[in-house]
């Protein structure tokens, strides 16, 4: 009986479910993995700054104040896993981004589209929507495709 092996893209979003594990965010766990020829060049989870008091001990803000999803990111003190993954690339590594790929659990936001668009990343693939349609907007005027990869049930036939 022969098995088969996850695509490349459910391998990569399956890392990048796995690294959403260590978020800290009370609301959405969100995991980003950054890829160029199928290689991982960094990753990243939402959460807060190194050094500052996460969500997860103290509480959410935006949890308090009951601010929808997708609504006053300002007031949010955690990075989004997108940004850390970005980051990570730039001060850990200084690897450049220009042509790569991400895969992350859910849409970016339009914060993190617009990075993204900056970063020279040229396709996003996702597991769930997020409810922003300005960032759909700007990822498509930066000719950045979307794609949404579904799970499959089982990774053997």
């Amino acid at each position: 009986m022969k098995k088969s092996r996850p695509s490349w893209n459910e391998y990569f979003l399956a890392i990048a479910e796995l690294v959403s594990s260590r978020s800290t965010c009370l609301r959405r766990k969100v995991g980003a993995v950054i890829v160029k020829d199928k290689r991982i060049l960094a990753t990243g989870y939402n959460g807060a700054p190194t050094g500052l008091a996460h969500c997860l001990d103290i509480g959410c803000l935006r949890e308090k104040l009951n601010i929808p999803s997708g609504e006053r990111q300002e007031l949010c003190r955690g990075l989004h896993a997108e940004q850390n993954a970005i980051l990570q690339a730039a001060t850990n590594s200084r690897i450049p981004l220009r042509g790569s790929v991400i895969y992350v659990t859910c849409q970016p936001c339009i914060t993190c589209a617009k990075m993204l668009a900056n970063s020279g990343i040229k396709k996003i693939f996702i597991r769930e929507g997020y409810p922003d349609k300005f960032a759909r907007e700007i990822l498509k005027e930066a000719k950045i495709e979307l794609v949404t990869v579904k799970k499959r049930d089982s990774h053997c036939e």
